[in-house]
């Protein structure tokens, strides 16, 4: 058999090498040019926006606040609880001991002054007078005939007729005469005053307010828990007694004048005039206590009885008003921010005088016309630059 042809080994054959083509080539050049080209652009515009942006980003840095403007604080009415007293007030004891023979005024009763409340039985107390008086003209005979004597004495010694002594003892014996006269004329004194101490009388015009006492009852002095026998109250003036906070202390004037109301009278406004301050803090309450008087000749009002006192307060008269959107809390207190010319941030300490909850009363830090910012921001820190909106609202 003829013998099948051989196919040639590569290394037998040299296989020729691929070409790109011409017009290929040129086009990948120029596609790389582009493209550089493309990337240099993108950079170069990259690099500019960053630019842009830092600038963008520093100007967005600066907060806009918006500022408000300060006013007055609005005036009003301080209403505070009072309480209404009697003029006078007197609760009557016994002075003496003794049995009641008769009371002649209940409650209610109108009485003058040394009218006789009631009478405690007085034999045993003008038989001590009686005997006081007794003593004192014994003792008052004593001493005329001993100061007889000593006149006596007295010419007989320069006769020598006695002696020295005698004359002595004879002024001795006068001397304590006197002293005994003196003691029963006070004794006496003593005894009038208790027997007139029987009588229990009115020390004042005005009202029979209470009555303990009753007939055959046994009365004893000189114990202070005893129930009084009897209450007299003057209640043709009344005083008017209010607990006035510290943050309103400063509205006590001299002189002044306040309007107040009782429940058993409503719609009906009495007026009362300051008579009396204590001057000074009560420092369990952080009250200061003051004193009204109102005439009540016609006893309209009672004593004891509640009253609600209501105080004028004048405009401006508690600072400037602040909505609590403008007050910002550090650790040194409660502050306020405003701007300076230079339009940084200036921090104002502030005190808050009243707290209505939406607003408060400022009395020191701030003044009527000042310009804060309203909603600050937390990070907001003295000497920060800051704009202003456009408009600028006012409270």
């Amino acid at each position: 058999m003829p013998d099948k042809p051989t196919m040639p080994t590569s290394s037998e054959t040299d296989l020729p090498e691929p070409r790109v083509p011409k017009k290929l080539r040129g086009a990948g050049i120029v596609a790389a040019l582009i493209l550089s080209a493309v990337v240099v652009v993108g950079l170069a515009g990259r690099f500019a926006h960053a630019g842009e942006t830092k600038t963008w980003t520093q100007k967005q840095a600066v907060p806009v606040v918006q500022l408000i403007t300060l006013h007055a604080a609005n005036g009003g009415n301080l209403s505070l609880p009072g309480q209404a007293q009697a003029f006078y007030t007197a609760t009557i004891n016994a002075q003496v001991n003794g049995y009641v023979q008769h009371w002649y005024f209940d409650i209610g009763a109108t009485v003058k002054t040394g009218q006789v409340l009631a009478q405690i039985d007085p034999r045993p107390y003008q038989a001590a007078l009686d005997q006081a008086k007794g003593a004192l003209a014994r003792d008052v005979a004593n001493l005329a005939e001993a100061q007889l004597d000593l006149q006596r004495y007295q010419y007989l010694v320069k006769q020598n007729a006695i002696s020295a002594q005698v004359y002595t003892t004879q002024q001795a014996t006068v001397g304590a005469d006197q002293g005994i006269v003196q003691t029963d004329k006070a004794a006496v004194e003593t005894a009038q005053i208790n027997l007139n101490y029987t009588r229990i009388v009115a020390p004042f015009d005005g009202v029979v307010t209470s009555r303990s006492v009753d007939v055959g009852q046994l009365v004893t002095a000189g114990i202070t828990s005893a129930t009084p026998l009897f209450t007299v109250t003057d209640q043709s003036r009344l005083r008017i007694y209010v607990q006035v906070p510290q943050n309103y202390s400063n509205l006590i004037k001299p002189g002044m004048t306040v309007s107040f109301t009782v429940p058993e009278h409503p719609g009906q406004v009495f007026s009362a005039q300051l008579v009396a301050s204590a001057e000074a803090i009560v420092s369990q309450s952080g009250t200061q206590l003051v004193q009204f008087q109102i005439d009540n000749s016609g006893h309209p009002l009672k004593p004891g009885e509640y009253a609600t006192v209501n105080f004028g307060i004048a405009t401006g008269a508690r600072g400037v008003r602040v909505p609590v959107t403008a007050l910002m809390f550090r650790d040194q207190g409660m502050f306020a921010a405003s701007i300076g010319k230079d339009g940084r941030v200036q921090m104002r300490r502030v005190h808050i005088d009243m707290d209505f909850g939406a607003a408060v009363d400022v009395d020191i830090g701030l003044k009527d016309g000042d310009k804060v910012i309203d909603n600050p921001p937390d990070s907001l820190s003295p000497g920060d630059l800051v704009k202003t909106a456009d408009k600028s609202s006012s409270v």
